[in-house]
């Protein structure tokens, strides 16, 4: 499609940035302080950008603000440099990128890629791909009974047969996760994507909204979420437990990050070693990494 030349700018830099090598990115909600499996996510997501010598960016996903809370940002960074995890560049926050997400989303509009939906979560029902109900319809874009549509795309069967129409704006006016999570991944020149296996199935959606676009996804790789005892993955909702109980019974960096290895069996049990000395053992033995993600580049 089309873009205005400010668009066209933004995305032929980042594909600028992608031909210059790996560029990864890690991108928690700040939504709570970081669990151990949010942790090990990140862990191996830098792992993976520092054996290609590549970038790793990070990034907060604070667009949805009924959900964020305070001090959570700073939380996240603390926890990340306190394991070593270092990150390129400086901290990139989604809501000073929201003129960058309308600009995408007015452009779509144009080229009537966008038409409103007034169908409730409760209509459709969880988890159920999009029926199409409102494609036909010209029910127009104002508000009716007080409320405002959703904007849903378009999805070609050709790009992404299984997908449905997606939310990009969603009725409450918040920019949809999928439309600034994939804009982000061309504008900042992501090459690879490693993030836990729940967001495995995102992987359609995401793919058909950079196919609108007229560019190439990156390549997605998930890592094994991290259960607790009762065997239920960890969760902020829950409010699973961070870095600080372990840090108030006395454990050191070195020894959090060995036990967040050996849990995907990197390194043995009890083993304690800094994110540089994990990162020179896994040069030695790079198929370690590899066998505990999940390739999605198909």
């Amino acid at each position: 499609m089309d873009f205005p030349d400010h668009l066209q700018a933004v995305f032929e830099q980042g594909q600028r940035m992608r031909q210059q090598g790996y560029r990864g990115r890690f991108a928690p909600t700040p939504s709570g302080p970081l669990h151990l499996g949010n942790l090990r996510t990140a862990l191996i997501s830098w792992l993976h950008a520092r054996l290609q010598c590549g970038q790793w960016l990070l990034r907060i996903d604070d667009l949805d603000t009924p959900r964020i809370r305070a001090g959570a940002t700073a939380s996240a960074q603390e926890d990340l440099r306190w394991l070593g995890l270092l990150w390129n560049g400086p901290v990139l926050l989604q809501s000073q990128r929201r003129g960058l997400y309308s600009s995408v989303l007015s452009a779509l509009r144009r080229a009537d890629l966008l038409y409103p939906c007034r169908c409730s979560r409760r209509q459709l029902g969880p988890g159920r791909r999009y029926p199409g109900t409102c494609r036909q319809l010209s029910r127009g874009w104002d508000p009716q009974n007080g409320r405002l549509p959703a904007w849903r795309l378009r999805v070609l069967a050709a790009d992404e047969p299984h997908c449905g129409d997606l939310v990009l704006r969603r009725a409450d006016g918040f920019i949809a996760y999928h439309l600034a999570t994939a804009v982000d991944e061309l504008a900042l020149g992501i090459t690879d994507v490693v993030r836990g296996d729940d967001l495995a199935p995102v992987c359609r959606a995401q793919r058909a909204v950079i196919a609108v676009l007229d560019r190439s996804p990156p390549r997605y790789r998930h890592v094994p979420l991290l259960f607790d005892a009762a065997g239920q993955k960890l969760s902020k909702r829950e409010q699973a437990q961070g870095l600080a109980p372990l840090r108030e019974q006395g454990l050191t960096a070195e020894q959090v990050l060995g036990r967040l290895a050996a849990s995907l069996n990197l390194v043995p049990e009890g083993s304690a070693l800094s994110a540089s000395e994990l990162q020179q053992h896994l040069q030695q033995r790079p198929e370690l990494l590899q066998d505990c993600l999940q390739t999605l580049d198909s």
